[in-house]
């Protein structure tokens, strides 16, 4: 069984590889309906290299946005920390907009109100569950996982691997 998995992590690719696939595919003199069918060869294999398991938590701070002002270059990244905290767990549409709405205060609350209902409709659109990106709900978890509810046996998993007590294969 473990060598099937890993012949088949071998063909996997994953959210990143299939984001910068996207990038070039849209640059490539192919049909419509061959760019189609190349794109859905490419989600169909996406995600399947954690083979079903949690990734480490990594945070790129606020994504595609600034981390804060000119002068405070840092003012808000504790909020986008804690919020892709939030999005590397995943869970129901519910607990997104909770994560997506407690962001909009945190940043409101560093005095940046107007940024902070900017960020909001970014991460409402930028951070579906459906797209493969780096920076989706529930990314922790292989794409695609869409609004599911976190089992009792992925708290602990997200706990485990929180406090560095998982490993791979344990």
């Amino acid at each position: 069984m473990r060598s099937l998995l890993d012949s088949r992590a071998a063909i996997c690719i994953g959210a990143r590889e299939v984001t910068r696939f996207l990038q070039l595919l849209v640059t490539v003199d192919l049909t419509l309906s061959m760019k189609a069918f190349v794109l859905i060869c490419v989600l169909l294999i996406a995600g399947c290299s954690s083979a079903g398991g949690l990734t480490p938590f990594t945070t790129d701070g606020c994504s595609l946005f600034p981390e804060g002002t000119l002068k405070q270059k840092d003012l808000w990244l504790t909020c986008c920390t804690d919020h892709d905290l939030a999005y590397w767990m995943g869970g129901t549409s519910d607990d997104r907009e909770k994560a997506d709405r407690e962001l909009k205060e945190c940043v409101a609350k560093a005095g940046e109100r107007s940024i902070a209902q900017l960020m909001l409709a970014g991460v409402r659109v930028g951070g579906t569950p459906y797209l493969p990106s780096t920076f989706r709900w529930g990314y922790g978890w292989p794409w695609p996982r869409g609004y599911t509810a976190l089992t009792d046996e992925e708290w602990l998993r997200i706990k485990e691997t929180l406090s560095g007590k998982h490993r791979e294969g344990h």
